[in-house]
């Protein structure tokens, strides 16, 4: 089976509202003193790379408000901000807008 790419997971998973899917980018392991600490006490990645957006928050009046981060972004997430889905062997998380904390 081919790895999905990235025009295939836009096609696959379009995020609705204002909801955003994101890859979280794991920080570079850093190991000091030859201690390896173990994936289960790592710390969550709390930055990522912005995959497909949806189309954006509706107003009470009907207006459709768009998103200010766009596909390619890099951005910083609170720590359990999402739900993490699996799409073939790739982890992505979909959250709202109003979790992503800043542009990088």
């Amino acid at each position: 089976m081919a790895k999905a790419t990235t025009k295939e997971v836009k096609m696959n998973i379009r995020p609705l509202a204002d909801r955003v899917l994101v890859r979280a980018l794991e920080e570079a392991e850093v190991k000091r003193g030859g201690i390896i600490i173990p994936d289960t006490a790592k710390e969550k990645p709390q930055e990522g790379e912005v995959i497909a957006i949806g189309p954006g928050r509706m107003t009470d009046k009907g207006d459709r408000i768009a998103l200010e981060v766009s596909e390619g972004d890099r951005i910083l997430f609170g720590k359990y901000s999402g739900t993490e889905v699996t799409v073939g062997d790739e982890s992505y998380l979909i959250m709202r807008e109003s979790d992503i904390l800043a542009v990088l």
